[in-house]
């Protein structure tokens, strides 16, 4: 069994850090480290995010819902991992959606305050965090000039990029088609041809009520692959 700080130096935002300087943390910080048993809820939708929270073991299962329930975005998340990092700090510190233990799961917490100090503490810590908020402000950027290209196997790809995380497993959309084909602007036929174009790519598979993600590192690829290739064509607007 892997010792403790073996696991803490495999999070996410722990990674490059000396044995040393860990073990100094450790010591100065409080960590809680919590046992959530098969169903229960890790955090529900609205909590205050006043503790940055690391899956140590086990999985967990978010979801992210609109307000009628018609339309969700679910993912699982295994040990390593972090839930919704992006929440800690900002004008909204509330969590978007419900993490619920899929198996008997171990979770670390840290609090705010005794997170800002390890951040400031070294900057490694510092530099793990910014580049995970980073990865996200610019896949979420590619995704939005997406938007604006008329390509729906790109719009699909940044709806599920950007509400979802890296390292994200078993994701599914779960929406009507119908719904879907509004909320992505198409018409009927076209969007059924961008979803077989997708599904005979690998990318994604789909029924009429939900949307499997098969690859979402392919997902990622579209939108940076086609931004890029936009960037290199000739900008009609200069003179």
């Amino acid at each position: 069994m892997a010792s403790m700080f073996e696991i803490l130096m495999n999070l996410p935002l722990f990674r490059g850090v000396s044995h040393e300087k860990l073990a100094q943390v450790v010591g100065e910080a409080k960590f809680h480290f919590l046992k959530y048993p098969a169903g229960e809820l890790v955090v529900r939708e609205g909590e205050s995010c006043t503790h940055i929270a690391f899956v140590i073991s086990g999985a967990v299962r978010t979801t992210i819902e609109n307000s009628t329930g018609r339309f969700a975005v679910s993912q699982t998340l295994t040990a390593p991992a972090v839930i919704a990092p992006q929440f800690l700090f900002g004008r909204k510190t509330a969590y978007p959606g419900t993490a619920e233990a899929l198996e008997p799961t171990g979770i670390l917490k840290i609090s705010k305050n005794d997170y800002i100090n390890i951040l400031n503490s070294d900057h490694v810590f510092l530099f793990n965090y910014l580049n995970i908020l980073s990865v996200g402000a610019q896949t979420s950027m590619t995704g939005l000039m997406s938007l604006t290209s008329g390509s729906i196997d790109e719009r699909i790809a940044y709806w599920i990029v950007a509400l979802t995380q890296s390292g994200g497993k078993d994701i599914k959309l779960t929406c009507r088609k119908r719904d879907l084909c509004s909320l992505f602007g198409s018409q009927r036929a076209t969007f059924e041809n961008a979803l077989s174009s997708m599904k005979d790519r690998g990318l994604i598979d789909y029924t009429n009520k939900e949307l499997s993600v098969l690859n979402r590192s392919g997902l990622l690829a579209l939108l940076v692959n086609n931004a890029e290739t936009r960037e290199d064509e000739p900008d009609i607007f200069t003179e």
